[in-house]
């Protein structure tokens, strides 16, 4: 009787200690619950090889009916509460990370160690290590199959059982460790010698954990999960600190950033446009803007495809960052439209134009497109004193380079016919 209670107690605390984690996942990370059922599956292979307790249906292991038992509902919660592919990683992860184990270590590795004996004279029990070892890989692959059925079984009797979920989950439980049972007590027959009360009393022992889980599960589920909690605010640890910090600076990277190209967006081009005028007038130093503009981008969208539109402009963007060397001076203020801002004369900031106009169309990124870039230039003077004055004179020859071929960069009134010499017209 003692040790019956004493399963009973455990399972408890089992699930309770679970559940505990689980439910604070938003606030500690799902890692957390993840990373405990990793650590207790090599006690509960250990615990099913070695570690038994009678009872009046006969011999129970606590690794087996209590820890495996209640490792198999936690997938499940994970299941239902999560997503299938949030719990597969912990499946696949105990699969391949037991692999790992018998791979690298079991065969490999302890085969090469000239072994020390312990001050007391002992030796390490390879053998028993060996024994754990294929055990636990024998587990584990059984645990993958219960854990893909446990969630299949549960799917399919959502269309009988929905609304009894203590039914349906004491069902899939119940089908599943039966099964399990079954495989495991193979395993350990031949390998350890278990007789066959082992296999009655697990079975029996189980089918009591199912019983005792399942009502478990649904109570949580009821009375905790499906409530909002309050989170405490105030005590924290280093890693709330560290967490808050890199989410901090992670916005501030990306604040002001167009969403697509990763660019300085509009709202950035307008605010540090202004200050880098006026710093310019102050202090009399040559500052120039570049409006770059993709020719017949519109035409790749229609033939292509939006998603390939946005590749063009990605490495547009990637070139023009290559091109003037500093992520600071280029923005993308449109659809297809790109400013910088260049701290050089005029003579320099047109020359900087056909640098990019070179670039963009021997780049690798856009050849498959024949993507060609046409840009209007202009320059802080005495009669453009503001960035809407040089951002109107610049779109203006932008526009004069577009009506007069694409495919080159006007910095100066009557430079059209000298561009359209010395540019081939481009459809």
């Amino acid at each position: 009787m003692l040790n019956a209670v004493l399963l009973l107690a455990e399972a408890v605390l089992y699930f309770g200690a679970m559940v505990t984690l689980f439910r604070f996942r938003r606030r500690i990370g799902l890692g957390v619950f993840v990373c405990a059922i990793g650590v207790m599956h090599f006690l509960e292979t250990y615990l099913a090889s070695v570690f038994y307790v009678a009872l009046p249906f006969g011999m129970v292991s606590p690794g087996s009916a209590v820890l495996f038992s209640g490792k198999l509902v936690m997938l499940l919660l994970l299941y239902m509460k999560e997503d299938a592919a949030t719990v597969r990683q912990p499946i696949y992860g105990l699969l391949l990370g037991n692999a790992l184990m018998i791979g690298l270590v079991l065969l490999l590795i302890l085969r090469l160690h000239a072994i020390s004996p312990l001050p007391d004279g002992r030796m390490p029990d390879i053998g028993f290590v060996d024994e754990m070892g294929w055990l636990m890989v024998w587990g584990t692959s059984l645990l993958f199959v219960d854990a893909i059925l446990i969630i299949l079984l549960y799917e399919k009797l959502g269309a009988y059982l929905r609304h009894m979920p203590f039914a349906r989950i004491l069902a899939c439980v119940a089908c599943v460790l039966t099964f399990d049972q079954a495989g495991f007590f193979t395993a350990l027959h031949f390998v350890a010698g278990a007789p066959i009360e082992v296999f009655f009393g697990g079975w029996f022992a189980k089918m009591a954990a199912a019983l005792a889980y399942s009502g478990m599960l649904v109570a949580y589920l009821r009375w905790v999960e499906d409530h909002d909690i309050t989170l405490p605010r105030g005590l924290s640890d280093i890693f709330d600190t560290l967490t808050y910090r890199e989410r901090y600076e992670a916005l501030v990277k990306h604040v002001g950033r167009d969403g697509l190209t990763g660019l300085l967006h509009r709202g950035s081009f307008d605010a540090d446009g202004e200050a880098a005028v006026a710093a310019g007038i102050r202090t009399a130093r040559p500052l120039s803007l570049l409006i770059v503009d993709v020719d017949h981008f519109k035409s790749i969208n229609d033939r292509f495809g939006h998603a390939e539109g946005d590749k063009v402009l990605k490495s547009v963007a990637a070139v023009l960052i290559e091109t003037v060397g500093s992520e600071k001076q280029v923005f993308r203020i449109g659809g297809e439209e790109f400013a910088i801002l260049c701290p050089q004369p005029h003579a320099l900031a047109k020359l900087l134009g056909e640098g990019i106009r070179n670039a963009v169309k021997t780049s690798t990124h856009t050849s498959r497109f024949n993507i060609t870039v046409s840009a209007g230039v202009s320059t802080v003077s005495e009669t453009t004193r503001c960035l809407a004055d040089i951002f109107a004179l610049a779109d203006q020859r932008l526009y004069k380079a577009k009506s007069s071929g694409r495919d080159r960069v006007i910095g100066e009134p009557g430079s059209e016919a000298g561009a359209r010499e010395a540019t081939p017209k481009t459809a």
